[in-house]
């Protein structure tokens, strides 16, 4: 026999398959178990190794709890809507369902190009998924469940008494009979004041206009970041140096009217949260930041010469005598209405050059100081002196009021500006109310300090100012304590087609909810999938796009009447809408009239084990918590947290190849004789270079039509040798490599376990092909204990105390690995011991049996095959898992080196539970001592029992 692994794999693939091997049950004697992976976006470019990577840990510690008697739910599915679909769809005319489909399932698409599909790639590695439950987020079937989480949404309001969200009816009832006067809601700013009799005399329209000022879900015109060429609004994190990150289009920021997620009301919430989930504390400190919440004060300065009135939130409302200036962000609404007419034109140009710079980069650029003079002066809430009002793009619209009370001589930022522009009109000389010299830098900290030229507050530290201030801006009404959270609304809105239909209609431009009984509302085919030639989104194409009252379906657009007939929402769901709950959809996944029943719920509860990239430590993490409370708000969910343990495993990256061109000609260096000579490096596919770095100069060649008449300087042996260079995996970089040649040519146990092998999980590391050729030599040896050419060598012979202790070293070590997520060093531990029990010659079963076992959650397809030939019928996916016995490595006896006047001369193994006096007579009668001594007898025998024995004289 010999080791196929093409063979034995494809063997175990369909045998796991048609015997569903690892289908989860919804109510089991056994304890549950859920190990949930961030599903992926399915690509036409397929996986290449740094994908799986996850994906392996997550099934080596799922196959390992199901051998601990587990009942394990590891499911799968696609997050299949989203931009890159509907971006290649544009390019190809081909519709985003068909590409979608064809990157899943695998095929060829209009194009003429081979799709492997990403279902076939995850098969051929082995995982251990419960494919009974996947799903797909753009399928009609996922998204009714998402349209019906909308309308919750859009039909609470959050509560700040009971801190959680409650229907919509109790607020009404509370404004039916009390007004809003009283009510303690997270809602829009600046909400006016009504009585019961009035809401009741309001008009339908009236009252919902006001509700979606407290509605969880609401429209509001917003600032967002607008890519004319994408055609949509990118969230912050779609936008890297001022550019989409998908494209390289111009990002620029305009008021637009949006969906947005009032997830500010769960701010502290959030926060306080990470204290109980066992996640990363880098992940929670960045979830921390980005929640940002500070303590301090909103005070409101008055602008001279105007009814305006700003408002500022500062952390620091202590330093209130030293406002030296006030700057506003440039998209702040009252910069049209103060800036005077000298400004007007200098102004206007800020804020168009300011437009094309997204938040993060200007959040991030701290170097560059920019700004102008609006002309307007605000007025001192206490000693009613002028104060110049600028605008400057450090500060933020969102984030606060959009306006700061600059105090240069304690905050550097402030101080930098004043310094800037000092000299300049409009800006004052800095004041000092700190007893500290700030000639060279502003002085920020909070204690050490008393303030000075401060009024009623001289003499007093941080704390106490703090407190004082408060107290008389409360008094004068211009000011109060406040807790602010740099944690905005959520625009949930895309200009795009591929993306969840809102179930939304609109009378007399007010929005109206579908009634859950009549969802999904279907995504509607379409002509082009870009934006209408008057800039509306994609669906405003469609031509059949409009809502039937009375027949409660969605009708051709010609039929809108605005009286029984109206227009559907144009635009669609971002790409997190979906992934942010689908977790709870595979406990039930085929669930038709609700997203998963209460008792799959309350059995599931939560995700136990989360795998997935740190790329989505904010953004996506930070949603799902959300929308994980607001369910459980409303009797949903039956857990606060969705994920208990979160662990982020690190890229892998390709080791990219390059050749050396010289500059203006078609000759190629190899690399040890570039010898100071001009070149430029150029990427090349790795497939055309073998582990000794050399290049296949003839398929370089043949490769692109440019290099076929290229000329080559080699090495002295006619090699021509690439560079090497670790960089991201990327098919711009020619640098990728997809497991599906890696287990053609040496299977899927072997890539399994050389991904686990390459390093710490979490961290980065490079790939490297030459490596993988040690482990599939390791797997072939393992074979070896259990067949030979001519068939199974197992015996019942009993084992041996080496064998074990190698056992069950081997078994303590890999069980306490998984549970620590080492899963590099349980594979070297694997090596260690097929390598001692091949020295060994252990041929046993009752060694061989359970070391089957404790290998099977890394290399599961050779596992099942030893099994099978060790003559056990079934999966070994559920069997127990070997118990570690600790007396298999008490060590029963000691190799003593023996000394003669403290040299060793030979060595002997003793029993350990020997006194003294017997190792003596032993060590006195060996023959080698008494040839030692030549007769003579020693001074002294020195001896330490378990470690020394010395003859002296």
């Amino acid at each position: 026999m010999k080791y196929n692994p093409n063979e034995i794999e494809a063997k175990w693939q369909k045998y796991w398959l048609e015997n569903a091997t690892f289908k989860a049950e919804n109510n089991s004697e056994k304890p549950k178990y859920y190990v949930l992976d961030m599903f992926p976006y399915p690509s036409g470019a397929g996986l290449h190794v740094g994908h799986p990577l996850g994906y392996i840990a997550s099934d080596v510690y799922s196959r390992y709890k199901r051998h601990q008697g587990f009942n394990v739910l590891h499911p799968m599915g696609y997050d299949s809507f989203g931009l890159p679909a509907e971006q290649y769809a544009i390019q190809t005319g081909q519709r985003p369902e068909d590409t979608t489909s064809v990157n899943i399932d695998g095929g060829t698409d209009k194009e003429g190009n081979k799709i492997a599909g990403y279902r076939k790639q995850l098969d051929k590695i082995g995982f251990s998924f419960d494919w009974s439950r996947e799903v797909r987020t753009s399928n009609p079937d996922y998204y009714k469940h998402t349209q019906w989480i909308f309308i919750q949404l859009f039909n609470s309001w959050y509560n700040k008494n009971s801190d959680k969200a409650e229907d919509i009816s109790t607020l009404v009832s509370i404004f039916s009979t009390e007004g809003n006067a009283n009510v303690n809601a997270v809602c829009d700013e600046n909400i006016e004041a009504f009585s019961a009799n009035e809401w009741s005399a309001f008009a339908k329209e009236q009252q919902e206009k006001i509700l979606l000022q407290y509605r969880l879900t609401y429209l509001a015109e917003t600032e967002v970041n607008w890519c004319p060429g994408l055609g949509t609004v990118l969230a912050n994190d779609e936008i890297v140096n001022g550019v989409s990150e998908r494209g390289g289009f111009t990002v620029v920021r305009k008021k637009m009217t949006q969906w947005s997620m009032r997830i500010s009301a769960y701010a502290e919430r959030l926060l306080q949260g990470l204290n109980d989930i066992d996640w990363s504390e880098s992940i929670k400190e960045s979830q921390r930041n980005w929640i940002g919440k500070s303590v301090g004060a909103t005070v409101e300065f008055n602008v001279q010469n105007s009814e305006a009135k700003i408002a500022v939130f500062t952390t620091r409302p202590d330093t209130i005598f030293g406002v030296t200036f006030m700057t506003l962000a440039p998209e702040h609404e009252l910069v049209s209405q103060i800036t005077t007419a000298e400004q007007k034109a200098e102004v206007d140009a800020y804020i168009e050059k300011t437009s094309k710079r997204s938040e993060r980069e200007r959040m991030a650029d701290v170097k560059t100081i920019s700004g102008v003079f609006t002309g307007a002066y605000a007025e001192h809430p206490f000693t009613k002196e002028p104060i110049p009002v600028w605008i400057g793009d450090y500060v933020l619209a969102g984030y606060g009021t959009g306006a700061v009370m600059a105090v240069p001589c304690g905050d550097e930022r402030d101080y930098a500006f004043a310094n800037f522009f000092k000299g300049q009109n409009g800006m004052q000389e800095i004041k000092n109310i700190f007893d500290k010299d700030i000639s060279e830098a502003a002085f920020g900290a909070k204690e050490g300090f008393q303030l000075v030229d401060s009024d009623f507050l001289n003499g007093l530290d941080y704390k106490k100012g703090t407190q004082k201030v408060i107290e008389e801006l409360e008094k004068i009404n211009q000011g109060k304590g406040k807790t602010n959270y740099r944690l905005r609304d959520a625009v949930f809105s895309r200009q795009r087609y591929w993306g969840e239909p809102f179930p939304v209609y609109y009378v007399n431009g007010l929005p109206q909810m579908i009634d859950a009984q009549h969802l999904p509302i279907i995504l509607p085919e379409v002509e082009k999938y870009l934006p209408t030639e008057d800039g509306l989104p994609p669906l405003g194409n469609a031509t059949t796009w409009a809502w039937d009252s009375v027949q409660c379906s969605v009708v051709s657009t010609q039929l809108v009447d605005n009286v029984t007939i109206f227009p559907l929402e144009l635009n669609t769901m971002p790409g997190w809408a979906g992934s942010s709950w689908y977790w709870m959809r595979y406990m039930d996944a085929h669930n038709e009239n609700e997203f998963a029943s209460k008792d799959a719920l309350a059995y599931w509860e939560s995700v136990d084990l989360y795998i997935g990239g740190s790329e989505h430590a904010t953004g996506h993490l930070l949603y799902s918590r959300f929308w994980n409370k607001f369910l459980k708000d409303k009797g949903f969910a039956p857990t606060e947290e969705p994920f208990k343990k979160l662990i982020n495993q690190g890229m892998i990256l390709g080791m990219s190849a390059f050749v050396y061109r010289l500059d203006g000609t078609n000759t190629y260096v190899s690399k040890n004789k570039i010898d100071g000579q001009k070149v430029q490096p150029i990427h090349v596919d790795v497939a055309m270079v073998n582990t000794s770095d050399e290049l296949d100069i003839e398929k370089f060649k043949n490769w692109r039509e440019d290099y076929a008449d290229a000329v080559f300087i080699t090495e002295e042996n006619g090699k021509y040798i690439v560079g090497r260079e670790i960089e991201k995996m990327s098919k711009s970089k020619y640098n990728v490599v997809t497991p599906d040649d890696i287990c053609t040519e040496y299977g899927a146990d072997t890539l399994r376990l050389y991904e686990m092998f390459l390093g710490p999980l979490e961290q980065a590391k490079p790939w490297n092909t030459a490596g993988i050729s040690g482990v599939f030599g390791f797997l072939k040896k393992l074979c070896r204990l259990y067949f030979d050419d001519n068939g199974l060598i197992v015996t019942n012979d009993e084992p041996t105390k080496d064998n074990l202790k190698s056992l069950h070293k081997t078994i303590k070590k890999v069980a306490e690995d998984i549970e620590g997520f080492s899963f590099n060093t349980s594979v070297s531990q694997f090596m260690i011991c097929v390598n001692e029990l091949s020295t060994q010659n252990c041929h046993s079963r009752a060694i061989l049996e359970p070391l089957a076992i404790v290998i099977s959650p890394y290399a599961p397809h050779i596992a099942e095959e030893l099994w099978s030939l060790l003559g056990n019928t079934g999966s070994i996916a559920t069997v127990d898992f070997p118990i570690f016995e600790p007396a298999h490595l008490v060590e029963s006896s000691k190799e003593y080196p023996v000394s003669f006047n403290g040299k060793m001369r030979f060595t002997m193994v003793l029993p350990l539970d020997l006194t003294k006096e017997q190792i003596e007579e032993i060590v006195m009668n060996d023959e080698r001592t008494i040839k030692q001594l030549e007769g003579k007898t020693p001074n002294k025998v020195i001896i330490v029992p378990g470690k020394i024995i010395n003859l002296v004289g």
